[in-house]
């Protein structure tokens, strides 16, 4: 059995709220001689919330995983989760409150721009810097500065000191540093969004080559999920602090879009739904009923609804739009209804959505309702993000029993399969060569 590169065992952090302030020993006195008078405290600021003695947050609670050498590991959650407290944990910043972490390798860790950075140095003194603290020899790093200088897109600037690099260029350098000095753990959370998007592909790539020529174990946290997708083999879900799901990429990035949590309902209360917009009453979405009995389709069926909808007065030209969402929460299609007209007070409006096309998975929709002025303008009334969950399960791909198709392979949306044409009908392909 291979021995893990990284253990969590049973790891706990938690914060007091309010007792360690961080300000001037001038300050500290000054409170301390306001509660012996029994007075206000002089310092407190405005509308600041009062802390009960001991009130403690528990970032991480009772944690534990293991982690293979070589590993690709995504990291998701929510904001607030835990995912950048475990990574200062891993990274030996910042002691847990309980359980313990083995390491079994050197760590090289990106947790936010210009970490480990000095910025009186300049870039190429931060590089040997950097390998100084991994425990590299200066003739190690002198081998690879010249792959660390060209990766990073900063030659020109590399003798300037990085204090006056923008957010990108420290990305850049900080994340070749990274990727070429020898380190057997690589820690990034969420700096790679700083850069350009050719420069996070190159690094997306370069982790990717790394992980598999080298056995380098690779922690990413991300919010984009594509890019939890494209590089990363397992994925751990957290929320609130625990760890609630360790497996399957996909299955991880559902969860998190919390899309499968919810209990199907033949009847659905838009009233109550989150809004991205609407203007005021006028026209508002309340109500969504499946006709069909379930959520769970084939891409040869269609999704029918009837759609509850409250006028405070008549409207003559109205459309729906729906866009669909995986249950990862990437966009991947849009389409509109025809022309409708509504009535003032409550209205019933059947919808019937075709679903070919659509692979295996889970989706949600983002329903809007547009009106059309006489002057041709479109006005938006009402939008509803992440509602109308549904299931796609195709029993019988490309007419082959047993085939299922996984959106994770060639992604959600399936064409028609391929047809082949009868050999009289070969002559209308013959190409005249002129």
């Amino acid at each position: 059995m291979t021995t893990p590169i990284i253990s969590i065992n049973h790891i706990s952090k938690r914060y007091r709220l309010g007792q360690i302030g961080g300000t001037t020993l001038h300050e500290e006195l000054q409170r301390f001689s306001a509660r012996l008078r029994h007075k206000e405290d002089p310092t407190r600021r405005i509308d600041a919330r009062d802390f009960q003695k001991n009130e403690t947050f528990m970032a991480l609670d009772d944690v534990s995983f293991d982690v293979a050498p070589g590993e690709r590991l995504g990291i998701i959650g929510r904001n607030g989760a835990g995912k950048s407290t475990l990574l200062k944990l891993i990274s030996r910043i910042t002691a847990p409150t309980e359980g313990w972490i083995g390491l079994n390798g050197r760590v090289a860790s990106m947790l936010e721009v210009g970490t480990g950075f000095h910025g009186e140095l300049t870039g190429r003194e931060n590089v040997y810097l950097n390998g100084a603290i991994l425990g590299m020899k200066k003739s190690e790093i002198d081998e690879r500065i010249d792959s660390i200088i060209d990766f990073s897109e900063c030659s020109r600037f590399i003798d300037t000191p990085v204090k006056r690099y923008s957010s990108g260029m420290y990305v850049k350098l900080a994340f070749s540093v990274a990727a070429h000095l020898s380190s057997e753990i690589m820690i990034m959370d969420e700096v790679l969004a700083v850069g350009d998007m050719a420069f996070q592909k190159k690094c997306l790539d370069k982790m990717c080559e790394v992980s598999a020529s080298e056995g380098r174990t690779i922690l990413y946290v991300s919010h984009n999920m594509s890019t939890i997708r494209q590089l990363c083999e397992k994925c751990a879900l957290l929320d609130h602090g625990k760890l609630i799901y360790l497996g399957d990429v996909e299955e991880a990035i559902k969860r998190y879009a919390n899309v499968d949590s919810v209990l199907f309902s033949p009847v659905v209360n838009l009233k109550s739904a989150k809004r991205i917009f609407y203007d005021s009453d006028k026209l508002l979405l309340t109500e969504a009923v499946f006709t069909g009995g379930n959520n769970t389709y084939s891409n040869l069926e269609s999704l029918d609804l009837v759609f509850t909808l409250n006028a405070l007065h008549d409207f003559t030209r109205v459309r729906f739009q729906f866009i669909l969402f995986t249950g990862g929460g990437l966009r991947i299609a849009k389409t509109e209804s025809d022309y409708f007209p509504v009535n003032k007070g409550i209205n019933k409006i059947p919808v019937r959505i075709p679903l070919e096309g659509i692979a295996d998975g889970t989706y949600h929709f983002e329903i809007c309702l547009f009106d059309h002025r006489q002057d041709g303008s479109r006005e938006r009334y009402d939008c509803i993000q992440n509602v109308i969950p549904f299931n796609i399960h195709n029993p019988d791909v490309f007419g082959r029993k047993g085939i299922h198709w996984r959106s994770d392979w060639y992604g959600h949306m399936m064409l028609k399969p391929v047809q082949i044409l009868p050999s009289s009908l070969n002559h209308n392909f013959n190409v005249e060569n002129h």
